[in-house]
Parts: C-alpha cells; structure tokens; sequence
C-alpha cells in the first residue's frame, strides 16, 4: 500500500531502503485527474525497480504550469489516491516549479518520465547519471489525458 510522506521523513526510509539493496525508481507529475494512462505508466516504473517513489506537484505549482483553473483536484486527494496504487510506495508532494530538489534527496537509482520528454531534457537527469543511475521513458496511453477528460466534461455539459 502507497504511503504519503513528508519530506522530512525521506532521510530515514532511504536510509532503509539502501541498507535492504532496493533499487528505488522515482518519478514525478501532477496526476490532476488520474486515469487508465497513468495507472499503466505508473505500474510499468514500478517495474523497473524494488520501490517506487512518486514526487507530486503541489496546487501552486500546478497553478504555475498549468494555469489557474488547475488542478481540478487538490494536493491532498491526489496524494492519496496515488498512494492507494499498489504500485506506488511512497508520495512526496513538492512546492518548486520543478522535482530537481528532491531528486538530488533521493538519489533514485531510475528516474522515470513518460515517452514526451527526451531522456535528455527531463529535469534531473544529467544529476542521476552522475550517480550512477539511469534514466528511462515510458511511452504514452493514446487518447489518455487529464486535458482529454477535462474537455469531455465540458462537451458533454455544454460548458466548452
């Protein structure tokens, strides 16, 4: 079962986790409205390693990237319906424009993004190399989006 961590908490649980040998996988995103997309992405990083660590953009910093009408859902209920995946370990919501800080906390032996980031410009990847990790791309679910489903409910209300 996911577990909803501060940051704080993370010295101690990496701690356990490298005195076990676990490979830790870390990926990162807003999950505004989780879907079937996101399931399957989240299940095949989990693969990749023995726990997966999953950094959550904050409300705020949504509202930097996304704009002000986002996210739909806040912070809270995010965090805990990714940490209800079974293939989720731990969420660690994030206030930074991006999860370069808490990268370089974790030290993840895998740094995870979805296949529209080049492997080359996700943000912290040049840092995991250097330490010896590695950084993978998951291709994207066709037709599975937050904007797709945000878009549908507008349509279907007749508020678009």
């Amino acid at each position: 079962m996911g577990r909803v961590i501060q940051r704080s908490a993370l010295p101690g649980i990496l701690k356990r986790l490298r005195d076990q040998k676990k490979k830790i996988v870390f990926t990162n995103g807003c999950f505004d409205i989780l879907h079937a997309g996101h399931v399957k992405y989240l299940k095949k990083a989990r693969q990749m390693g023995d726990v997966l660590m999953v950094g959550l953009n904050s409300d705020s910093s949504i509202k930097r990237l996304k704009g002000v009408q986002r996210p739909i859902l806040p912070e809270n209920d995010r965090a805990q319906i990714l940490a209800g995946l079974s293939s989720v370990d731990y969420v660690v919501v994030f206030r930074e424009p991006d999860p370069f800080k808490l990268i370089r906390k974790i030290r993840p032996n895998f740094l995870v993004k979805g296949g529209d980031y080049s492997s080359d410009n996700i943000v912290g990847a040049k840092f995991v190399r250097s330490c010896g990790g590695a950084v993978k791309t998951i291709p994207l679910v066709k037709n599975k989006s937050s904007n797709l489903i945000i878009d549908t409910i507008l349509r279907r209300y007749n508020r678009h």
